[in-house]
């Protein structure tokens, strides 16, 4: 375990660790400026955190439940994620807890009664909460790290549950919306939450996938020559010829695989029927793509 954790030291990134503080410090805006001055909750442990934060003394603070609550998650899931991004987590989450701590407690803003920037506005709050504590949960899991634990249990419990990774993290923020709503004996708060996750959690997947996914193209056709020619030329992309067999017909066929972006879309469908009309297209979304060298894909 010992020269686990050595290696995983040693194979951390000036550029994650800087990303992660960015990370951690958005984070803490969001959550800190948007959702704990009107008492809406973040997803996961932070939520838990904010709850537990409302209803314990006032020395039991947001930043010490983040460590506290958060801590013990990461090192459960050591040998499960690996050193490397266990260290990266636990590093994020202390950003996350100084920086929420140092608005809050230190820093000349007042966060007391009411959002500073969106005052008692419960959406404003909530959509704005979201996008921001997304974007940093965001840029968190893009470099290599994690701003809360119950995502590293999710990967560890869902399997032994038989639910995906997003199910179990969508049933423990419905479980916290519950209590949330049977302590304060109210639920406006904990609706206006869900908006909350809901933009949250479409910010974390434009960050982690992109905001422009590439599409993926699988073409069919029996005149794969020309067409990639055709295609080369306009786009001056790589492809990769398959080969492939009809069900009913038997007969032997190719397929073109190559990856575009949504405006080339409509000009490669019109090139390839022009040249083949019965050849068959599939598009897909493509979250990211890595290119070393275009030769290779060719």
């Amino acid at each position: 375990m010992k020269s686990k954790i050595i290696k995983g030291i040693k194979s951390l990134k000036l550029k994650n660790l800087f990303f992660l503080t960015v990370a951690g410090i958005v984070n803490a805006f969001g959550v800190t400026v948007f959702l704990a001055p009107v008492k809406l909750y973040d997803s996961g442990i932070s939520g838990t955190s904010m709850l537990l934060s409302q209803i314990t003394p006032e020395n039991w603070t947001l930043s010490v439940f983040l460590i506290i609550l958060n801590l013990p998650l990461f090192l459960y899931g050591l040998k499960k994620q690996g050193a490397q991004f266990t260290i990266y987590a636990i590093y994020t989450v202390g950003i996350y807890s100084l920086f929420a701590w140092l608005i809050t407690d230190i820093l000349p803003i007042d966060v007391s009664i009411a959002s500073p920037l969106a005052g008692s506005d419960l959406l404003l709050c909530a959509l704005f909460g979201g996008l921001i504590s997304g974007l940093g949960s965001g840029l968190a899991i893009r470099f290599g790290g994690a701003m809360d634990g119950i995502e590293v249990m999710a990967v560890i419990f869902s399997k032994m549950l038989g639910i995906s990774v997003g199910t179990f993290v969508m049933a423990y923020n419905v479980i916290l919306y519950i209590v949330c709503g049977l302590i304060l004996q109210s639920w406006i708060l904990p609706l206006y939450s869900i908006v909350t996750y809901m933009a949250a959690l479409k910010t974390v997947d434009f960050i982690v996938e992109g905001l422009d996914r590439s599409k993926g193209i699988l073409i069919v056709t029996a005149k794969q020559e020309k067409v990639c020619s055709a295609l080369s030329k306009e786009f001056e992309e790589g492809m990769t010829i398959l080969d492939a067999k009809g069900f009913y017909s038997n007969a032997d066929k190719k397929m073109v695989y190559i990856v575009l972006n949504r405006f080339q879309i409509s000009k490669m469908r019109n090139i390839v029927h022009s040249i083949d009309p019965s050849a068959y297209i599939t598009i897909n979304e493509v979250a990211d793509v890595y290119k070393m060298n275009n030769n290779n894909y060719e």
